[in-house]
């Protein structure tokens, strides 16, 4: 059974389907073709959110194969696919199965995300992988560009792409409803797990974790509490600290209606870290060009509780604003105040007159990413169209975070996009693209 698209047909469609298709109007994805065909996936990672996005999958097709470096944790996932073989290392997996997988899923840590969905698409499978894309600038290009030369469908794990607020807010903005916007606010409530310390001490393995397929392609360290399996995202060898974890999220819709891509520049005020562990609060201010049809613009991001003024939300008379997280996008004409993580609402002041906008209507986030498979148009957030270059635009700020590893603000770090590059400030190029561990492909 032969379910992915031609390439040339998946080049040809992604290319005429950008952001703009999904947020102004547009064909609805085809039907499926071989509605009664099983999908055969199998799922790298399956604790946390892996537990949902192999959940997707079973329902959508039949598991044929689960890893995870966890045996508690893949023992669990057996009991709800009792007919996937089971597996500690993605990379034997895919080479002893790959003949019986058609998709799948990765929901590791940020460090493993490449790495697995590499693999997997350079052997021809279709990839859905969780937020951020990748850990590195470098590596959210590459998974764009062999996506797009082996023709397989993509999604990247940013739910809110499918509501029809954020679709409709970003179409509204796209029609100039705000005037020329030249500010943007996006703030998190994040870090919610340890930030900013020191490494615990060494301590044994667990005899259920597989610490060395944990690693992965990071920089190996002897084991310790305080990675697994949660608060590696704390840590720059694993995680992308607050703004990897959800700026994927919180700035989904700016960056449809604004189109933040390959910002110039880059800016940090941090608490301050030691370039192991991510600093306790960050604000970075972006700076974005003018494109042909919007003004050049800069944006702010704010995490480990610091906000935007309170002066900014005065007009919506909301005394709680800005809420835990969110995004406000200031226009000459008016703004736009989208409490929370997915834009699930959102509110302009002064109350002008706002357009009938044509958005395409998602079945569903992870259903999007199952129709691109079975001959569908691309899901929103895929690959090469949408998810790369919004993990590229999120990841580019903690360069400037990297910089910043003094209380106060960082030297600011000007971007050549082009060439994924900083042109004024050297000693990136490891943050930009990193060096993997023997046994781990990174180039071709």
């Amino acid at each position: 059974m032969k379910l992915h698209t031609s390439r040339r047909r998946f080049l040809q469609t992604s290319a005429a389907i950008g952001v703009g298709y999904w947020v102004a109007g547009g064909v609805k994805a085809q039907e499926s073709k071989s509605p009664n065909e099983k999908i055969q996936f199998a799922a790298i990672g399956v604790g946390g959110k892996g537990q949902s996005d192999s959940a997707d999958a079973g329902n959508a097709g039949a598991m044929v194969a689960i890893c995870d470096v966890d045996d508690r944790t893949l023992n669990g996932a057996a009991q709800r696919f009792p007919d996937a073989k089971k597996y500690s290392d993605f990379r034997k997996m895919l080479e002893e199965m790959g003949e019986k997988i058609d998709a799948v899923t990765v929901s590791t840590p940020d460090h493993c995300h490449t790495a697995a969905a590499l693999m997997a698409m350079r052997m021809g499978k279709h990839c859905f992988c969780q937020k951020p894309l990748t850990k590195a600038i470098y590596e959210a290009r590459l998974l764009g560009q062999v996506a797009a030369e082996k023709g397989v469908a993509t999604q990247m794990g940013n739910q809110g792409t499918a509501n029809e607020a954020l679709r409709r807010a970003a179409a509204i903005i796209k029609k100039g409803v705000l005037g020329n916007v030249t500010e943007v606010h996006v703030w998190t409530n994040r870090p919610i797990w340890p930030q900013g310390g020191e490494r615990a001490p060494e301590a044994p393995v667990p005899p259920y974790l597989h610490w060395e397929g944990w690693i992965g392609p990071a920089p190996f360290r002897p084991y310790a509490p305080g990675y697994h399996p949660f608060s590696w995202r704390g840590w720059w060898d694993f995680g992308t600290g607050a703004l990897g974890d959800m700026a994927c999220h919180t700035l989904n819709m700016p960056y449809a209606a604004l189109d933040l891509r390959d910002p110039i520049s880059v800016q940090a005020e941090t608490s301050g870290h030691n370039r192991d562990s991510y600093p306790k609060w960050s604000v970075i201010t972006y700076e974005f060009a003018a494109n042909d049809w919007r003004p050049a613009l800069k944006m702010k991001w704010y995490d480990g509780g610091k906000r935007p003024d309170k002066e900014l939300f005065a007009a919506f008379n909301d005394p709680e604003a800005p809420t835990g997280s969110g995004a406000l996008l200031i226009g000459e004409k008016a703004t736009m105040y989208a409490p929370g993580d997915y834009c699930d609402r959102f509110t302009i002041l002064p109350e002008v007159e706002i357009p009938e906008v044509e958005i395409v209507r998602s079945p569903g986030h992870f259903e999007e990413w199952v129709e691109a498979i079975k001959g569908g148009a691309p899901a929103m957030s895929n690959f090469p169209g949408y998810a790369s270059s919004l993990t590229e635009t999120v990841l580019l700020g903690n360069l400037a975070v990297w910089v910043a590893n003094e209380p106060g603000v960082g030297p600011k770090v000007e971007w050549d996009a082009k060439n994924l590059k900083s042109t004024n400030v050297s000693g990136l190029e490891t943050i930009v693209k990193p060096n993997y561990r023997e046994g781990y492909v990174l180039d071709a």
